[in-house]
């Protein structure tokens, strides 16, 4: 099952508890607007580049759009409306007035110079500029990207359209992004994850921990576990992981990893595979890196008593099949990493009011937002009988859904 497959397939069983017609199936599940490109530009050995770019605008029920913007070889029109739609039913989940958008290009980052990453940056407003903006699509860092890529993007879209902070989120913060950004998703991981510990009557410190991805959100999340006393065990990147049954010391390995490019050969730690990493015997297992990494393979192998996904469809059905009958709970990925889009909308907030809040402030709100929100999913999973993906699925679908009648089809 691929990931569109998969995406529908989560849908429909949310739909199929709400009793929500064929009609309105189709009419969530198709995006208004899907934008693909071609992005030209001369690299550094005067070889002329040729990339793909591409936007799918979902839904604008409830606002305007909202979606990061990757850039990553695996980038194309398949995975982008996926994603265009997990950001619909994310938003409406922790109830921020967006809608679904993602967009990307596919190229491999490490190739390109800072001055090609630049060009490539600006050609790609130059394609789209006239059909995103703070009241329309607003977009954000993801994979491949980061804050000096939306800076780029917010000063190449404000020369068509002038002063626009709002037009992007996950800015500099000299640029007018906010406080608690970059750590956000990290750190809601963690909130949602403590939440979920206390209704299961576990408590987080203590708790074994481990992490497969250690980007921005693998590694913020890292860090956050380690404060709050969980004990992080391994931890993975794309060149493979790291153990150490006794617990890793997370700021040593933050440190190691930005010296050294990556964790391997962290001081003090075993060399395992991500495969033995997804299967070790832990308390909490947090993909964060790609998706479709627990399949109907190795769901049977894993060893975890919960599931926090981190990172973007990182389960396939069959494996979420598979941890359903062995009462293993899924945190699902439109709650657990809602924290980065929730933050961006504080951010956007902040331009839009011309006024900046401080850290605590951010952090008070984004966990007020996060706790409320598996509040909702863990009541209705209750009262439905229905895993906690399947609760989180129906309150976005019936938020969204509500919000497209009301406003007239």
């Amino acid at each position: 099952m691929n990931s569109v497959e998969a995406a529908r397939w989560y849908f429909d069983q949310a739909a199929d508890h709400i009793g929500l017609s064929q009609n309105m199936r189709k009419l969530l599940l198709t995006p208004e607007r899907e934008i693909k490109v071609q992005i030209s530009l001369e690299r550094d050995n005067g070889d002329i580049g040729t990339f793909l770019g591409y936007r799918v605008q979902h839904d604008s029920a409830r606002g305007p759009m909202k979606g990061g913007l990757r850039f990553h070889p695996e980038v194309d029109a398949e995975e982008v409306v996926t994603l265009a739609q997990l950001m619909t039913w994310k938003t409406a989940v922790v109830n921020i007035p967006y809608g679904g958008a993602k967009g990307g290009v596919a190229v491999s980052v490490a190739d390109l110079s800072r001055r090609e990453l630049e060009a490539l940056t600006r050609k790609f407003v130059d394609a789209i500029h006239d059909m995103i903006g703070p009241d329309k699509d607003i977009p954000a860092p993801d994979m491949g990207t980061n804050a000096q890529v939306m800076a780029w993007f917010m000063h190449q879209y404000q020369k068509y359209h002038g002063f626009s902070p709002a037009c992007v989120t996950g800015k500099p913060l000299e640029l007018h992004g906010s406080e608690g950004r970059e750590e956000a998703t990290g750190r809601g991981v963690v909130t949602v994850t403590a939440e979920l510990l206390q209704r299961l009557k576990r408590n987080l410190a203590g708790s074994t921990v481990a992490l497969q991805g250690f980007g921005n959100v693998g590694s913020f999340a890292a860090r956050f576990f380690h404060e709050a006393g969980a004990k992080v065990v391994g931890v993975a990147d794309v060149q493979g992981a790291v153990w150490n049954p006794a617990g890793l010391n997370i700021p040593d390995v933050l440190k190691w990893s930005a010296d050294n490019r990556g964790i391997a050969g962290f001081p003090g730690s075993e060399p395992i595979s991500n495969a033995e990493l997804l299967t070790a015997d832990v308390d909490i297992l947090v993909p964060a890196a790609l998706g479709g990494v627990l399949t109907a393979e190795n769901a049977a192998q894993v060893r975890a008593k919960v599931i926090i996904e981190a990172a973007n469809n990182p389960t396939r059905p069959e494996a979420d099949e598979i941890f359903q009958k062995r009462e293993i709970p899924v945190l699902p990925d439109i709650l657990a990493n809602a924290g980065g889009v929730t933050v961006s909308y504080f951010e956007w907030v902040q331009n839009q009011q011309h006024f900046k809040w401080d850290l605590a402030r951010v952090r008070q709100e984004l966990d007020r937002v996060m706790v409320d929100s598996f509040d909702r999913v863990w009541n209705i999973a209750r009262e439905k009988s229905v895993s906690l993906r399947t609760a989180a699925y129906i309150i976005g679908i019936g938020r969204v859904g509500r919000s497209t009648v009301l406003g007239g089809i």
